[in-house]
């Protein structure tokens, strides 16, 4: 019987040639974050009578990697930006040095309340403790009443001020024993300070993580955080126990290593917003970049923008001392039409008739400041154009006559152009950060009736 056939002289369907190939196929994996950074770490080959498997890398850096996957975001470092490592490796620094220095703050607290006290009262410590947390509660709705809106657009001025504000809670507790008298007072304003931090640190985190997201993962990189937090919690309360015990009874131990905490903390933090640049358009960086523009036709890098613009409170105070003002502190966002006068009203009626009949925003200048009346029906696109307009008609002050007119020519040669080049640098142009704007206005024509916009 011939190879090939069946008992009857049919093929067998099984049976193959010498001269037909054995089938076989060969599998790789690769792992990283992406199509330019990947590593090899298995290969498999199959034949229809063995599996040959190989891998690539150690064991042991496998289970390295299982671990730091618990901590940084899947896909990194592809899946956030380039800032992401080292403001959160300054970040959790400071956040080593918080837990530290609360176990410090936490011990003079409950001294100062009685704890361990033969005299203290269970009814007194829980009143105490129950006014500071109200007090805190009470501060952290009057603070987002105030500042809510302000947050998103000043993320790293407000991240650094949120961590102020913590170190002052945390040394009204340190102060606490020593003003017996003012205890509930001094314990009140630690709370409220506390408070202030809880709001603005929420709120800017959440900003944070919208930024170094690059995949759509805020979710991720939010849980892997709180992992990163986690850590620190555990290793700060460790070291904060072992300084608790060493220092105890030792006032001046205490107080040296609280301010030299401190101080560590506030250097991280300053460190931590230095190294973020932040792609959205706000008051300063707008300013920063049309000054920019208009005097080189380039636009800068949010990397460059970010060694330029403040992230101190103070600063633009201190910029009003010495008369030097950037080009977004003439501007006024969301001006009330209320305020106008007799005088204000004649001139915008001109503007209207004439400069702005095709805008959804009137400009008015008034007492050294450029005033914005935002169109009620308005879009982000609106807002961001007649901000950008004002900040050309401040950089022209003192270099024409006719601002409005001159204004108007820079607008439509260069305005697209700006945008385009911001949107090819990276920045985002969807919209401005700004405070929120309560107050919109609405025009018509006065001889004509005409409704603009």
């Amino acid at each position: 019987m011939e190879p090939g056939e069946i008992g009857d002289g049919e093929p067998n369907p099984n049976a193959r040639s010498p001269s037909t190939p054995t089938p076989w196929i060969t599998i790789e994996e690769w792992s990283g974050s992406s199509s330019t950074k990947l590593s090899r770490t298995a290969v498999l080959t199959a034949t229809p009578s063995s599996l040959a498997r190989h891998r690539y890398g150690s064991r042991w850096k496998q289970i390295w990697s299982n671990i730091i996957g618990a901590f940084v975001p899947e896909g990194f470092p592809g899946s956030v930006t380039p800032d992401y490592v080292p403001f959160q490796i300054w970040d959790s620094l400071q956040g080593l040095s918080t837990y530290i220095r609360a176990m410090l703050s936490t011990q003079a607290l409950l001294s100062a309340i009685g704890v361990g006290e033969k005299s203290a009262t269970v009814i007194g410590a829980t009143f105490q403790w129950f006014l500071r947390d109200f007090t805190g509660m009470l501060g952290g709705i009057l603070f987002t009443f105030y500042q809510g809106s302000n947050l998103d657009s000043n993320a790293k001025m407000w991240r650094l001020v949120a961590d102020f504000m913590n170190d002052l809670g945390m040394l009204m507790d340190l102060l606490s024993p020593l003003f017996p008298s003012a205890l509930i007072l001094i314990m009140c304003l630690g709370s409220l300070s506390r408070s202030f931090t809880g709001v603005a640190s929420g709120a800017t985190r959440a900003a944070l993580t919208q930024h170094f997201s690059l995949q759509s993962n805020a979710a991720d990189i939010s849980a892997k955080e709180g992992s990163q937090e986690t850590v620190a919690t555990m290793m700060g309360m460790i070291l904060g126990m072992l300084l608790t015990h060493i220092t105890r009874g030792h006032p001046l131990a205490v107080w040296f290593s609280f301010l030299s905490l401190t101080i560590f903390h506030m250097y991280a933090n300053y460190k931590a917003v230095l190294c973020l640049s932040l792609t959205t358009l706000n008051h300063e960086r707008s300013s920063i970049l049309l000054q920019y523009f208009m005097q080189s036709g380039q636009v800068l890098t949010p990397e460059q923008v970010s060694r330029r613009e403040s992230v101190f409170p103070f600063w633009a105070t201190w910029r009003r001392l010495i008369k030097r003002k950037l080009l977004h502190e003439h501007v006024h966002l969301g001006a009330k039409a209320s305020a106008l006068t007799h005088t204000d009203m004649m001139e915008l009626s001109g503007s209207a008739r004439s400069q702005y009949k095709n805008d959804n925003y009137l400009l008015l200048e008034k007492r050294g400041g450029i005033h914005i009346f935002i169109h009620k029906q308005a879009t982000p696109d609106d807002i961001l154009k007649s901000f950008i307009h004002a900040l050309v008609i401040t950089s022209l002050t003192d270099k024409s006559k006719s601002l409005h007119t001159e204004s108007h020519i820079w607008m439509d040669e260069h305005y697209p152009v700006f945008i385009a080049k911001l949107r090819s640098t990276g920045w985002g142009t969807e919209r401005l950060l700004s405070r929120s704007i309560v107050c919109r206005a609405h025009w018509v024509h006065d001889t004509m009736n005409d409704k603009f916009k």
